[in-house]
């Protein structure tokens, strides 16, 4: 098992990792927080935890390069949907590109990837990852969901933070260590099956420009295929993306 560090309350789990890995610490190790003051999402975004929600990050030290060390996103959006099959109707986990885990098409956890070099030349990667398993933020441009209203009928209850992080922490292990073995086409197979929006109109925010067309699938290394009115396809490594 990975061992966990668990803190009442911290800044940011990503923010613990990065201090930690910049100080030589190369894990794996997850960094779990009750409370952050200063939680983080994609694009700099806050991100709230809320009581009874899970908040952690996995430190971890790899050998790849950095273009397919970003492939740790997938798996890692993965782990978490297997997580909520543990405790939700499997037909309502689906993922949004690139590693938004969605109950029932609205969107139940977030996943902050940061990477920085070691002086070994390695990478060290921050997976943060939260998740809402008892409550759900509110005033989000997107609306967002929690696991509690999702449980399937033989369970009585909402996993606590500890018990889905022990959850998480083997979904991510396993995942982890295929990925290693077999490479990142099963990741992406795997991936694909749980996709929400492929085949569908799709828009793309990227920064200063929003690109609009039909998302037909991912590409090899798991950028985003998307094709727009004039018959181009555009290839989305990075951005927003937004369905229907």
């Amino acid at each position: 098992m990975i061992p966990v560090l668990t803190f009442d309350e911290i800044d940011s789990t990503n923010a613990e990792a990065r201090r930690r890995a910049e100080a030589g610490e190369a894990g794996p190790l997850w960094i779990a927080a009750r409370r952050q003051s200063a939680g983080r999402g994609r694009r700099g975004r806050d991100w709230s935890t809320g009581e009874g929600n899970l908040a952690a990050t996995l430190l971890l030290t790899t050998g790849k390069r950095p273009a397919e060390a970003a492939q740790v996103a997938f798996v890692a959006a993965l782990a978490v949907a297997d997580l909520f099959d543990a405790y939700a109707p499997p037909l309502v986990v689906t993922i949004k590109w690139p590693n938004d885990v969605l109950l029932d098409g609205t969107k139940a956890c977030g996943v902050l990837i940061e990477s920085g070099a070691r002086p070994d030349e390695r990478l060290w990667l921050a997976v943060g990852i939260g998740v809402n398993l008892a409550r759900a933020p509110s005033g989000l441009e997107r609306p967002a969901t929690r696991l509690a209203d999702h449980l399937r009928a033989d369970v009585r209850e909402v996993p606590s933070p500890d018990e889905a992080l022990a959850a998480l922490s083997r979904a991510f292990e396993a995942r982890l260590q295929a990925w290693d073995r077999e490479g990142f086409a099963p990741v992406l197979t795997a991936w694909t099956v749980r996709a929400l929006g492929l085949g569908r109109p799709c828009t793309a925010r990227l920064g200063a420009e929003t690109v609009e067309g039909v998302a037909e699938g991912l590409e090899p290394d798991g950028a985003l295929r998307l094709r727009t009115a004039s018959g181009d396809v555009r290839r989305i490594t990075a951005g927003d993306v937004f369905f229907g």
